[in-house]
């Protein structure tokens, strides 16, 4: 009699464990994964014709590892007006993934910033979100006189948008988190 008294016991204790366990996912979702970025590239077009400037980050191994190979094709023409188109790739993968269709897609959570030191050149936005918020995929710099600086490219994940100063381009203020950051160094003649 023990015996059945403890087989059955053990059936109901086993029973009533399988039914309290909760279920989990078998893998869990990420809901937005970080992108890798291996290079970004701003090309501005001169709005008077002539041969574009280039300006390359390239970082395939990462952070740690290989420095970075970064270059600017020439110097800036003071007085010209460029239109710039900023692109994003992920070098690491086949086919290369274009991580700028995504920041447009994901426009409204995506902001690029454009700090200038020492060299004088103004950048504005040409493109917005569906909110009429800059993102600067699009955008349009202005040379001015003859100076040699920095101009630091940097794509926030989720800024303020609304915050003082953010739409003007202002990064103090956005929040958010940098996906990338890039330091150039520009000459304008």
């Amino acid at each position: 009699m023990n015996t059945r008294l403890f087989l059955g016991l053990g059936i109901a204790v086993c029973l009533a464990m399988a039914s309290c366990k909760k279920d989990e996912p078998e893998d869990p979702i990420i809901p937005n994964e970080e992108e890798l970025i291996t290079t970004l590239t701003y090309t501005l077009e001169p709005s008077n014709g002539g041969t574009n400037i280039v300006l390359n980050f390239q970082d395939l191994d990462g952070d740690g590892g290989d420095a970075p190979l970064i270059s600017v094709s020439g110097p800036l023409t003071s007085g010209e007006t460029y239109i710039g188109q900023l692109t994003l790739l992920d070098e690491t993968s086949t086919p290369v993934g274009d991580i700028s269709e995504e920041v447009e897609e994901e426009a409204e959570e995506h902001q690029f910033f454009f700090v200038v030191d020492a060299v004088d050149v103004t950048v504005s936005y040409s493109d917005s979100d569906n909110d009429g918020n800059p993102v600067g995929l699009s955008s349009q710099l202005v040379a001015g006189a003859a100076s040699t600086g920095t101009l630091q490219i940097t794509l926030r994940h989720e800024p303020d948008k609304d915050a003082a100063g953010v739409s003007d381009g202002l990064i103090t203020n956005a929040g958010g988190e940098t996906d990338i950051e890039v330091s150039f160094e520009v000459e304008v003649q």
